[in-house]
């Protein structure tokens, strides 16, 4: 159960260490094998910094903010980012650490669920999530709804 229901309530902050190893266990799970996620030469070669991580394996981590926060990956019921600036990972066994908080914005009661009675009313948390690396955001307007337990 979500500990906070208050709007400007924060998350337990969340560190996510990403790897090299884990670059490539996300390219096999998902199938995106692009350079860029695994070869410095190319990676350099079309102007980035070093090998970059999955855009999308970092919008799932910072996911993990809030599934974490709820207890329950099934009562996010809406979830949006921007990608804002790519995470570097380093070859290295440390890699890069993704800084993860979050704020409640708001509280919402949503809906009756088709009763129409007041008891099936569900509370709904908007979140908004700052993932950083080194102090610099990496995603912007990171923004969870998730449906509170009752």
């Amino acid at each position: 159960m979500a500990p906070t229901t208050a709007a400007g309530d924060t998350l337990p902050s969340l560190t996510v260490r990403v790897t090299r190893a884990d670059l490539v266990r996300y390219a096999g799970a998902s199938g995106d094998f692009n350079p860029i996620h695994w070869s410095e030469r190319f990676a350099v070669g079309v102007g980035l910094p070093n090998v970059i991580a999955h855009g999308m394996l970092t919008m799932a981590l910072a996911g993990r903010l809030v599934t974490s926060w709820v207890g329950d990956p099934a009562a996010v019921v809406g979830y949006t980012a921007r990608f804002t600036r790519p995470v570097v990972v380093p070859d290295d066994d440390e890699g890069v650490a993704l800084e993860l908080t979050g704020t409640v914005k708001a509280l919402e009661v949503e809906g009756s669920g088709g009763s129409g009675g007041a008891g099936d009313a569900a509370r709904v948390a908007t979140v908004a999530v700052t993932a950083a690396v080194a102090g610099k955001t990496v995603l912007g307007r990171v923004t969870a709804r998730v449906r509170l337990p009752a």
